[in-house]
């Protein structure tokens, strides 16, 4: 992303404090081949995505589409792709790494190369751009604290735009043309996840009703 167009959205939103969140998925930058899949870490983002759309209300899903967007990787070939919380993209070019501390690590040598625009975790938030919104790389990576300082720059956008699509693109960027690109992504995979959850809420009633209706059966006998 060129800064002419970063400093366009900050002016856009300098009313409401916000700032762009350059993204690891919208960039496409080349990964490499990712890690194994640990099972605890493939759901720490997706559950933390939910805990902050519980939070403040937001639209079912929307945050878990956000977060696969940006952080999104394969799990197996031809499967889904996951929100992956040790991810970490700069210059373009993203990278899932197996663990926090590998992560972690991995920032603190960028750093060291003086790479200073780093997108980090579930949501990918930049370190240049937001460098108050964690105390340290350790709490920057914590899915729950990275989902929810993007839940709040998400529910200010959308504050300001008064438009879930407006505030989709806005997180990506301020340029019309890869907003709209960004926003068209999210907002598929945002119809995909709403289809996966009202489908499995559907048959977790079709299993209770299962389970009463024998239940009832083994009283009556």
């Amino acid at each position: 992303m060129s800064a002419p167009i970063f400093l366009s959205l900050t002016l856009r939103l300098a009313i409401a404090g916000a700032s762009c969140v350059v993204t690891a998925a919208a960039l496409g930058g080349n990964k490499p081949a990712p890690p194994t899949v640990t099972p605890g870490d493939a759901v720490l983002c997706a559950d933390a995505a939910r805990a902050t759309e519980r939070a403040r209300g937001f639209p079912l899903g929307v945050m878990r589409a956000v977060a696969i967007a940006e952080s999104g990787r394969p799990v197996n070939k031809g499967q889904a792709r996951i929100a992956w919380p040790w991810t970490v993209t700069a210059g373009g070019s993203g990278r899932y790494f197996a663990t926090k501390a590998a992560a972690i690590a991995h920032v603190r040598a960028l750093r060291r190369d003086g790479v200073r625009s780093i997108d980090v975790g579930c949501m990918q938030i930049n370190l240049r751009y937001h460098p108050r919104a964690f105390e340290s790389l350790d709490k920057a990576f914590d899915p729950e604290r990275n989902a929810a300082y993007a839940g709040d720059f998400l529910a200010r956008l959308h504050e300001k735009s008064r438009s879930w699509s407006r505030a989709l693109a806005f997180y990506h960027s301020g340029d019309p043309v890869k907003g709209s690109r960004y926003r068209r992504r999210v907002e598929k995979l945002w119809n995909s996840e709403r289809e996966r959850l009202f489908e499995q809420a559907r048959q977790s009633r079709i299993l209770a009703f299962r389970a009463r209706r024998a239940a009832r059966l083994a009283r009556s006998r």
